[in-house]
């Protein structure tokens, strides 16, 4: 289940992470996400071994680890990112990573990711 900001615009909303369920998009990856008109916040648990494929999005994407490591590929160089640690991925830069441990991940995108609104997000869902 996902909140989407889209369904109310009028005001602010103030939403429990906890009350919201988690999706499962594979075995290994699970999430949560919470969207407003112009930005995206969602919560990421990738246990040991998930592997998100290379991609790109017209969103800039935050990622802040908040338990874990990830180890990014982007534009081919790799980028490892730990618990307290901060990756910026600008707009349309493809990028993929592998969980090297059970990982919480929060990443923030702007705009909001349509694909995850909409369910067409089929490359995290293998």
């Amino acid at each position: 289940m996902s909140i989407n900001a889209a369904q109310n615009t009028h005001g602010p909303q103030h939403i429990r992470l906890d009350e919201i369920g988690m999706e499962r998009l594979n075995p290994l990856i699970d999430r949560q996400f919470v969207s407003g008109e112009r930005a995206m916040l969602a919560r990421i648990v990738l246990r040991t071994g998930a592997i998100v494929p290379e991609h790109s999005h017209e969103n800039e994407q935050i990622t802040y680890i908040l338990e874990g490591a990830l180890k990014f590929i982007v534009q081919e160089t790799e980028i490892l990112v730990r618990a307290g640690e901060v990756l910026v991925i600008p707009s349309h830069v493809p990028h993929s990573a592998e969980a090297l441990e059970d990982t919480v991940d929060l990443d923030i995108f702007c705009p909001p990711r349509a694909d995850w609104i909409n369910g067409t997000d089929a490359y995290l869902r293998r």
